[in-house]
């Protein structure tokens, strides 16, 4: 391909000018990226942070479920699950029936429960909720991430913080530096272009400006990422873990398929990849109807990307040193709605796994005799969650990066 051809492909598809900055600033290549691994070095290049969001508004009372309580069952007739189906926990508390794998890890001491996690002032709107969370500002917003202000404090380089979603969140976003984005979507190319015309675009050209190669490069990569992904769905299907249903599309954002960016993180982890944080998500949680189908397909979703992986990073040293937290924008309320869903609402629990968390139950269950309009009051400022792994998992001070932050650790990580 001459290069008066290659640079029109480039300037149709976008990708010089502002495009090549930024697919040199905050995309990269799997490929790439696993080059930058060492597994001779694996495990000691420092604890691993995975970040699960599950975006729309997880239905934390049936997920994490008061089943002792019998303001649960009188309050929500329509979605309340009986006692005998409830994976019991303690004597109040217990998980969806969806979650075996995760009562496991809760067997195992390996499943930490932090309960009534939320912010002040609630906002219920999807986007403005997802936005507090990513950039740990509730009362102001702002346009960098909490990650992205670790990323920028520590001077680090793209890779130390990779997203395998469709788009960069604003949570690895910084000032002066960003995460880097690694999209597991799939390659579709336009009509008339295969797959031999894009590996000749990533071909280096005499002379040509530097950002214009990069981004040229890119296209390889793409091509690259598409092979592992489809390697790493193959191995699935070999373990007979079969395919994942399609997740409903409720527009609040989130990727499916989380058992294949799961296993993309733990590819990157067994490699000695330096990455010290990922990010990977799971949408469709904004069920305003016919909840409980849909809200235990998600639930069994996650129940099986989790402990596949959990299990998984026990089988290596670098594989221990990572810790997963999983959390999502906001509750929702107690009562159903008149379409056997439930509306937007506000507190709701977080989990940590993984083979250096102390298990068991941190903060305290909200009340379901004490509400506030018919919402859950939150009993942990969740700035306090995400301090405790910026202190435990990055070996960060926390007040650094997360205005607001106050009193200890909650040390469902050990440090050190």
């Amino acid at each position: 391909m001459d290069a008066l051809t290659r640079r029109r492909f480039l300037l149709a598809s976008g990708v010089a000018g502002a495009g090549a900055l930024m697919a040199g600033t905050t995309a990269i290549g799997i490929a790439e990226l696993l080059r930058k691994g060492d597994r001779a070095v694996a495990g000691s290049q420092g604890q691993v942070l995975v970040l699960v969001t599950l975006y729309g508004g997880n239905d934390g009372l049936n997920t994490v479920i008061p089943y002792a309580d019998p303001a649960y069952h009188s309050l929500r007739p329509e979605l309340a699950y009986p006692q005998e189906k409830v994976l019991h926990l303690d004597d109040a508390l217990g998980l969806n029936p969806k979650l075996p794998g995760l009562k496991r890890l809760w067997d195992e001491k390996r499943l930490a429960i932090v309960s009534g996690v939320g912010y002040p002032r609630p906002d219920l709107s999807h986007f403005r909720s997802m936005d507090i969370w990513q950039t740990a500002s509730p009362l102001t917003p702002i346009h960098t991430g909490w990650v992205g202000r670790w990323l920028d404090g520590t001077r680090a380089s793209p890779e130390m913080a990779v997203s395998f979603e469709p788009v960069l969140p604003v949570l690895l976003a910084g000032e002066t530096r960003a995460g880097a984005c690694v999209s597991i979507g799939g390659l579709t190319l336009p009509e008339g272009i295969d797959a031999k015309m894009v590996a000749e675009l990533g071909r280096p050209q005499p002379g040509e400006p530097a950002m214009q190669a990069q981004a040229a490069t890119s296209y390889t990569d793409l091509l690259q990422v598409e092979r592992l992904v489809r390697e790493v769905e193959h191995a699935d299907d070999a373990d007979d873990k079969g395919g994942e249903p399609a997740v409903p599309a409720t527009g609040t954002g989130g990727a499916s398929a989380l058992s294949t960016q799961l296993s993309l993180v733990a590819r990157c982890v067994e490699a000695g990849v330096p990455t010290r944080v990922y990010s990977v998500s799971l949408g469709g949680f904004d069920t305003h109807a016919a909840e409980i189908a849909g809200h235990e397909m998600l639930l069994g979703q996650l129940d099986a990307a989790l402990t596949s992986f959990v299990d998984r990073m026990g089988q290596t040293e670098a594989g221990r040193q990572v810790t997963v937290l999983v959390y999502s924008e906001f509750g929702r309320r107690v009562v159903a709605n008149a379409s056997q869903g439930t509306d937007h609402g506000t507190a709701g629990p977080v989990f940590v796994l993984g083979h250096r968390v102390a298990g068991g139950f941190y903060g305290e269950q909200p009340s379901l005799a004490d509400l506030d309009n018919g919402d859950l009051k939150s009993n942990v400022d969740f700035r306090q969650v995400f301090g405790t792994v910026l202190d435990s998992v990055l070996q960060a001070d926390p007040a650094k990066y997360i205005d607001g932050y106050q009193g200890e650790p909650m040390r469902f990580v050990p440090v050190g």
